[in-house]
């Protein structure tokens, strides 16, 4: 396999990250009503560049990465960016997430302070692991990352119990990050060993040379333990339930997103960097998905909390995507992007909406709430259609997303693995659905009389109405981001089964 570039006229990826890399720091150092139009200004500007990056991308064979950018900066460490149609989907999912997320911090007031510019930090961070080809530039903004996401849930966390899942969570990301850097120093280290010595972590050599046979299946296992943590997938995900119970909601939608990057980083790096190990352990992978598909479901069966449940929800989806990631079969790796796309809009959809409810009634309990859709009935829309969308409803993306999943499983390993997924993941899906039926159509709960029961305000109203036009429009529109997919998959698929042959 050879990966080869294609350059632009004009570096967008490089402005893409610089937009909101600038604007952060910018709004660290100022307050006021200019907060909130550089603010909007510059998410805004990011989701336009996003489309542009859409429409502007080309149909290439496979290898081929478009809008290359690369930059010598001192030894090692290079700048070398560069996307196919699969990174310009989580791009733009990173965008339209990003956008939402500054409209409730404006929502909230919370313009006043530096939650802005810390969330447009993150978003930088995200863009730029998903644009990298350089695996120690993307070790290197996942770091960023989690120390953005560490200040900002330490300062600004809506709960008063915060420090023992902030604790747990550092420790997993923090084990992750040493996994991850592991693995991409014996991947140099190889490099160097079997070329002229010279290192390199830039995914184009590491592929085009080869990791030397006597360490594929230790850094298939460095590798895979490390994003394994931030899918999560069973049984790396005991940070997950905590820390979206106890966080600023506005972090854990921005960290909801960042957990994508396990999945894509598993398809731009692990899955071409180390083939042979992931035909050699595919099936235990998805036996071990499977069980947490499970797993996840039953624990959101006992769950009281309406944010811990969506956590459960995303730790038995974050399986069934590793299930389709397994079969190694390009209609269920298509699903499996199309799904982790579908299921980080409606999940965040789902914590903003959260979010809203907790804003009326101070409270996510589930004992606590119900009869709610009388006075905020956009937002109980809003919750069932990115409910939905999860389950995987016709009219969503999850639907043909899920279809083109389970056929590819089917194909690789059998209908009862293919059922077994479905029934698990529907049991998770509706836990969900049952609890929007408890918080919107069930009996008031306990202390009801303390609730802010006014009208339905513009502000729920627009974010709720985003959620809604979003999932639907995405849903009826699906078939351009599957054709912008098919290469990029494809030719994973036949590299696989160029390897199994030999």
């Amino acid at each position: 396999m050879i990966y080869t570039d294609v350059s632009a006229g004009w570096p967008l990826l490089a402005v893409m990250q610089l937009i909101p890399l600038l604007t952060g720091l910018l709004l660290l150092k100022i307050r006021g009503q200019t907060v909130f139009f550089l603010a909007v200004l510059a998410t805004s500007t990011e989701l336009v560049l996003a489309f542009l990056l859409y429409l502007g991308l080309d149909k290439q064979p496979f290898g081929v990465m478009q809008y290359a950018e690369q930059l010598q900066l001192f030894g090692v460490f290079q700048y070398h960016a560069a996307v196919d149609g699969m990174s310009v989907l989580f791009v733009l999912l990173t965008s339209i997430l990003s956008f939402l997320c500054v409209l409730f911090i404006l929502f909230r007031r919370l313009h006043g302070t530096s939650v802005l510019a810390i969330v447009l930090l993150i978003q930088a961070t995200l863009v730029s692991q998903f644009v990298t080809v350089d695996l120690l530039w993307f070790w290197l903004m996942s770091v960023l990352e989690v120390g953005l996401i560490t200040f900002l849930t330490l300062r600004w966390s809506t709960s008063l119990d915060v420090r023992p899942a902030l604790a747990r969570y550092v420790l997993f990301m923090v084990a992750g990050l040493v996994l991850l850097i592991s693995s991409a120093l014996i991947l140099g280290w190889s490099y160097a060993d079997q070329g002229n010595g010279s290192w390199s972590f830039d995914l184009y050599d590491l592929v085009e040379q080869g990791v030397g046979v006597n360490v594929e299946t230790l850094v298939f296992c460095l590798l895979f333990c490390s994003l394994a943590i931030r899918i999560p997938l069973f049984p790396f995900h005991g940070w997950l339930p905590g820390f979206l119970e106890h966080d600023n909601i506005v972090v854990a939608v921005i960290y909801l997103l960042g957990t994508k990057v396990g999945v894509y980083a598993m398809l731009r790096f692990m899955f071409p960097l180390i083939p042979q190990a992931v035909i050699d352990w595919h099936s235990i992978i998805a036996a071990f998905a499977l069980v947490g598909v499970f797993y996840a479901a039953f624990m959101a069966l006992q769950c009281t909390n309406l944010r811990r449940l969506l956590a459960f929800v995303v730790i038995s989806h974050s399986g069934t995507l590793m299930i389709g990631m397994s079969t190694l079969n390009k209609l269920a790796l298509q699903g499996t992007v199309m799904l982790a796309l579908n299921f980080g809009l409606a999940a965040s959809g789902l914590l903003l909406m959260t979010a809203l409810v907790w804003q009326r009634t101070g409270t996510n309990e589930l004992h606590r709430l119900g009869g709610l859709f009388g006075y905020i009935s956009w937002v109980g829309v809003a919750f069932l259609v990115a409910g939905l969308a999860i389950a995987g409803m016709p009219g969503t993306l999850g639907f043909d997303a899920m279809h083109l999943m389970l056929e590819g499983s089917i194909l690789s390993f059998g209908v009862m693995v293919a059922i077994a997924a479905t029934v698990g993941n529907l049991m998770a899906a509706g836990f969900l659905l049952s609890s929007f039926q408890y918080v919107f159509w069930g009996s008031s709960g306990v202390g009801s009389e303390q609730w802010n029961t006014g009208s339905v305000r513009l502000t729920e109203k627009i974010l709720a109405g985003a959620v809604i036009l979003i999932t639907v429009v995405i849903g009826f529109y699906n078939e351009p981001w599957l054709a912008l997919i098919e290469q990029p998959v494809g030719g994973l698929k036949v590299f696989f089964e160029l390897m199994q042959g030999s």
